[in-house]
């Protein structure tokens, strides 16, 4: 990225490139758009497929459930009446007393209604589970601010159930995804240690093992982390990565969390290998942090031009005449057999106009296809010539069809950046 250009927004991107949008009608809830989706939806592969490889088992829960769930789990009276959305329901028969619920503000409390679905064995653990969940947090109207500050949000949400000998090889390896993660796309990133709030939940003793134990993490890891003192979550520490975005602003995105507090709020247990009972410890983590947050930082640090794997678009086909449409056509279905996003530009704009377009709107190669091309071609379409152009506006001359087709698999294959 060009530092010494203005740097544009994330919400201008979004509106030039058609990713995303706002409306007073949803206030702080985006709306996306099908390229702004593309990229969404790639995101959430990249981390489905983290999550998988490190043995998490993918879950779902209800948008919205009884505000008790909350009261339980201490997140009421911390957030109850200013950060979440509350709803007084009348919904069973023979009762015509109001029901209070609440949109979901974070997954974590139904996360152990789905750890004690049943009995657990020490067999079990880690128990590592993952889910994409919807959230709605009150924000105030004049904190919103595009998709870096929202009221509906996206998180890459996981709750690891744990025996306590376990946390130093369960936090230690997601230290390791993070690090992977963020160096995947160029941000330079801090770790900080988030220790205890003066309003905070459980025992001094469990805040003082559960710091400890994140500390250690840490050192052994011979990580550098500044502290945040004061700033854990109000039921257990925790560890935050801290990025600075394009306009040096410094965000804070994941995050890995020590809580004794809510399998003993929730009664959790586990039979150990002598048949006693003992309670876990949930670990809490977030790679993103929200994807809504982190697409408008990502946005505004390549400027809209993202590496190919992410790129809503990923080819544009150029005909330089009416009589190269023909053959335009058949490179493009070629491509996209190959799973390639490709666009065919056939309007009558002349190729200038068109490569512009295309330059503009960030499309990482531009195709080119005239007489030269195809005399080029023989009984195989994929054996032809074509002329390709970079965004950068870099000339890469002719090359077979099936020598391009490689090469943008293979930068969306390793995610080049």
């Amino acid at each position: 990225m060009d530092k010494s250009k203005p740097l544009k927004d994330h919400k201008q991107i979004g509106q030039e490139q058609e990713l995303f949008f706002t409306d007073e009608v949803a206030p702080g809830a985006p709306f996306w758009l099908p390229r702004g989706m593309v990229i969404f939806k790639e995101l959430e592969k990249y981390i489905r497929e983290l999550t998988e490889k490190a043995g998490y088992l993918e879950t779902s829960t209800p948008i919205m459930v009884k505000s008790q769930l909350f009261k339980q789990s201490g997140h009421w009276e911390k957030f109850g009446e200013h950060n979440m959305y509350n709803l007084q329901l009348s919904d069973e028969q023979d009762d015509l007393k109001p029901i209070s619920y609440a949109l979901k503000p974070m997954n974590c409390p139904e996360s152990t209604i789905l750890y004690r679905f049943r009995p657990r064995s020490y067999r079990e653990l880690p128990l590592r589970l993952s889910e994409i969940g919807r959230l709605h947090r009150r924000e105030k109207s004049g904190e919103v601010n595009g998709l870096l500050r929202v009221r509906q949000l996206t998180m890459d949400d996981a709750h690891i159930y744990a025996a306590e000998d376990q946390i130093f090889d369960e936090v230690s390896n997601i230290l390791d995804m993070m690090v992977d993660f963020y160096k995947k796309f160029g941000f330079e990133y801090e770790f900080r240690l988030a220790t205890r709030p003066e309003v905070r939940a459980g025992s001094d003793e469990n805040w003082d093992k559960a710091e400890k134990k994140l500390a250690e993490a840490l050192k052994k890891k011979s990580l550098k982390a500044g502290d945040k003192l004061g700033d854990g979550a109000f039921y257990g520490p925790k560890i935050d990565v801290h990025i600075k975005d394009a306009q040096d602003r410094e965000w804070q995105l994941a995050t890995v969390q020590l809580d004794f507090h809510q399998p003993e709020a929730f009664n959790l247990a586990y039979v150990d290998k002598d048949g006693r009972e003992k309670r876990p410890v949930m670990i809490h983590r977030a790679i993103f942090g929200s994807f809504e947050r982190f697409i408008a930082i990502l946005t505004e640090h390549y400027q809209g031009a993202f590496p190919t794997w992410l790129s809503p678009v990923q080819v544009v086909l150029i005909p330089i005449a009416d009589r190269h449409q023909e053959a335009a056509k058949e490179v493009y279905n070629e491509l996209q057999k190959a799973g390639i996003r490709v666009e065919l530009d056939n309007r009558s704009e002349s190729m200038q106009a068109k490569i512009r377009d295309a330059t503009l709107q960030k499309v990482p190669f531009m195709d080119i296809i005239g007489d030269r091309e195809l005399e080029s071609r023989g009984s195989k379409i994929e054996d032809g010539k074509i002329s390709v152009r970079t965004r950068e506006g870099k000339d890469l001359g002719q090359m077979s069809l099936t020598k391009f087709t490689q090469k943008v698999q293979e930068e969306i294959e390793k995610k080049l950046p």
